[in-house]
């Protein structure tokens, strides 16, 4: 495994993706699909009248839906700023198709300025993974965990490395070469989160919501395309074999991408 980039080299790969794709879903991830099915999931763990803290919202595409589905306020950071100008862009435009509101700063996850015990819903999308070593991400969890309030939430959507090597151990057994993880990316070890999280949070569940189609993308389609010979563009989320895959019901332990939710001790 590579080793990944360091913290300010993972910060201008983010910086040059704000400044690229503007509002766009592609800022945060080239695959919508992974990303809708991630947003209807977490949709079922956030409800009206909640109090939420989205750290690393990113553009805020994300965020946006969330407020528009919930009666929710909503403040949400990353430490990019222009991601932050996007999102406030983005904001003035969906006003008046929100059913929450929504407050968009600049903040870093490992110098998080937030109050203690403050938020029903702590929402994390991707954000970990960028910290560039596990002691960072040690320093990240426990700002987050202090910030739920006693019976809240912490969401952590997040790329693991038990999925990761499930779905490697699946290509491995038709011939598919390893994919490798992102220099940007030091994706997280479930059962080392849930230690360190342990002494204020328990897990709840983890949510396998991207088992399936990561199944079908990227097992299944790469073999589809080998045998049609075609020069199918594999990477491609906007084909219909995408969408067919991302509209199964989700089965399995092979999605990199995982929804871990935990709940703060009272």
């Amino acid at each position: 495994m590579t080793a990944p980039l360091p913290l300010d080299g993972i910060e201008n790969f983010w910086a040059d993706q704000a400044a690229q794709h503007g509002q766009d879903a592609a800022a945060s991830w080239s695959d919508v699909r992974v990303m809708d099915l991630e947003f209807q999931e977490l949709l079922g763990h956030i409800h009206d009248g909640d109090r939420v803290l989205d750290v690393g919202c990113a553009n805020g595409f994300t965020t946006l839906r969330l407020a528009a589905e919930r009666q929710v306020d909503i403040r949400a950071l990353d430490y990019i700023p222009g991601m932050i100008d996007s999102a406030r862009t983005a904001l003035e435009r969906a006003k008046t198709l929100l059913r929450g509101t929504v407050e968009f700063d600049v903040g870093n996850l490992l110098e998080l300025n937030e109050p203690n015990d403050a938020y029903d819903r702590v929402l994390v999308i991707r954000v970990l993974i960028n910290l560039a070593t596990w002691e960072n991400q040690q320093v990240g969890l426990q700002h987050l965990a202090r910030t739920v309030r006693p019976g809240g939430t912490l969401l952590l959507s997040e790329a693991t490395t038990q999925g990761w090597n499930s779905l490697n151990a699946f290509r491995s057994e038709w011939g598919l070469p390893a994919i490798s993880m992102p220099a940007f990316n030091l994706y997280l070890d479930q059962d080392a989160v849930v230690d360190s999280l342990a002494p204020e949070l328990e897990l709840v569940e983890v949510r396998n919501f991207a088992s399936t189609y990561y199944v079908g993308t990227r097992v299944l389609k790469p073999l589809a395309a080998m045998a049609a010979r075609s020069g199918i563009d594999v990477p491609d989320p906007g084909m219909h074999w995408n969408r067919f895959f991302a509209s199964l019901p989700a089965c399995g332990d092979y999605g990199t991408q995982k929804l871990m939710i935990f709940r703060k001790r009272a």
